[in-house]
């Protein structure tokens, strides 16, 4: 029988493919040559509130950004999965009773219920926070851990702590035990206002209740007291807090825990005992408000009342230190922490950016005139009489208040312009901000 000739694939023979190496077909380059597309982002709508980007993640859920579309104000949301909650221990109760609690608390320092979503189909909980437009940006924790020392300088310490204080003894007054105190549960708004957040371990007192006597905590372990620490079936809610609320103080001020163990077991182990330090950088005063509120027996521990009038409390802090400043975002590494939600509008109203080019025109520093003439500006009705001609080429050129014309202002090219409003932040947050506006306005037509 006579041999066939190899069938031939491709430019190679069949026996030949075998011996031909992968990188004759198959082009290697390096990682860093590879240019990624940036993914579309898509509009997703809520009910009224347009989706941004991911602010953070919890133990129950994800917390993101989002864009109130009637009054343009930023809002939080934690997208909540009932299939999720049913697996964390008491998850889905812990949510039902932050919500009822939250939607009775108004407090400048405890953070505000907006509005509740649900979503039977999709089995998912959408709770908005926080008021206002006054945008929680960041959570204390995180702008500890943005600096080395881990801590804040003592006149910036004191003004939050002041604020945990006010608002504490607001929930106090609600008949409320939040039992879960930390600089991790401590939200900051872009002016600086403190506010008490995550009510999922909080417990309601009943009304008629003689005292605040709680039998339950679930709270973070490093923050509990020596009565949790050393398993009694009742304590003190109030002073539970007081406790946090000190080793909160604490940590803020020195970048330390009073306590610490290699387990939980170390720790409350070392929390039961109620032997602890304080640095000698401290200072008296200071050393004396957290030696009562954390006071080992709770009877003696010191209550708001006391705190208020401690004189550490009571003083005005001079300004020894530069203040900690709210990092950029994890993501963007936006130092201004701009709103996340402006290129889904974008998405969602077809916009273009070379269709505006205008936004890139604003000179803050030149006023035009409108009504009334100035040195240099012929009226129009004697600039008509006086050439007869048409409207359009009668008009004056508009001049400006410092004599220029605006023919002047054009000479720049369109890049430059561009790069000179993404070298300024204040021009590129003022381009921004007009965006809004203009694509709001284009939702409302």
């Amino acid at each position: 029988m006579d041999m066939q000739e190899p069938q031939q694939l491709g430019m190679f023979a069949e026996g030949e493919l075998m011996s031909v190496g992968m990188d004759t077909f198959i082009h290697r380059i390096d990682s860093t040559e590879v240019i990624y597309q940036p993914r579309r982002k898509r509009a997703k709508l809520i009910g009224k509130y347009l989706m941004g980007d991911l602010l953070g993640e919890g133990s129950y859920g994800k917390v993101k950004e989002m864009l109130d579309s009637e009054t343009l104000c930023r809002r939080a949301v934690k997208i909540l999965k009932k299939k999720k909650l049913r697996r964390i221990p008491n998850g889905e109760a812990n949510v039902k009773k932050e919500i009822q609690l939250l939607r009775r608390l108004r407090h400048k320092n405890v953070i505000q219920l907006v509005d509740v979503l649900y979503n039977e189909e999709k089995q998912k909980i959408y709770p908005f926070f926080p008021p206002n437009c006054k945008y929680c940006v960041c959570g204390m924790q995180e702008m500890l851990d943005s600096v080395p020392e881990k801590r804040f300088p003592v006149f910036q310490a004191h003004g939050y702590f002041c604020q945990l204080i006010d608002g504490l003894e607001y929930l106090h007054s609600q008949g409320i035990v939040h039992k879960d105190i930390k600089p991790g549960n401590l939200l900051l708004t872009t002016n600086g206002t403190l506010k008490i957040s995550d009510l999922g371990v909080a417990e309601a007192l009943h009304p008629f209740a003689e005292d605040d006597t709680c039998r339950t905590s679930q709270g973070s372990p490093a923050f509990q007291p020596p009565e949790i620490a050393n398993g009694l079936d009742t304590f003190s809610g109030f002073k539970v807090d007081i406790w946090s609320a000190g080793v909160t103080l604490y940590n803020i001020t020195t970048g330390l825990y009073p306590f610490e163990g290699d387990n939980i077991y170390k720790l409350f182990e070392n929390i039961g005992k109620g032997d602890y330090t304080i640095p000698e950088d401290c200072g008296p005063p200071l050393s004396d408000l957290l030696r009562g509120m954390l006071e080992y027996d709770p009877a003696k521990r010191f209550s708001i009342q006391q705190i208020r009038q401690h004189n550490w409390f009571r003083k005005k802090h001079a300004q020894a230190e530069a203040l900690v400043p709210i990092p950029p975002s994890p993501e963007t590494k936006d130092r201004w922490r701009s709103m996340t939600a402006v290129p889904y509008l974008e998405d969602l109203h077809g916009y273009n950016e070379e269709e505006d080019d205008d936004l890139y025109d604003i000179e803050d520093d030149i006023i035009y005139t409108q009504d009334f003439t100035v040195p240099g500006q012929v009226p129009e009705e004697e600039a008509a009489a006086q050439n007869g001609q048409s409207r359009g080429r009668g008009l004056p050129k508009p001049v400006c208040m410092n004599g220029t014309e605006p023919g002047q202002l054009s000479t720049k090219a369109k890049s430059e312009r561009r790069a000179s409003a993404s070298s300024n932040p204040s021009r590129k947050a003022c381009s921004a901000s007009s965006k809004i506006r203009k694509l709001s306005t284009c939702k409302q037509q």
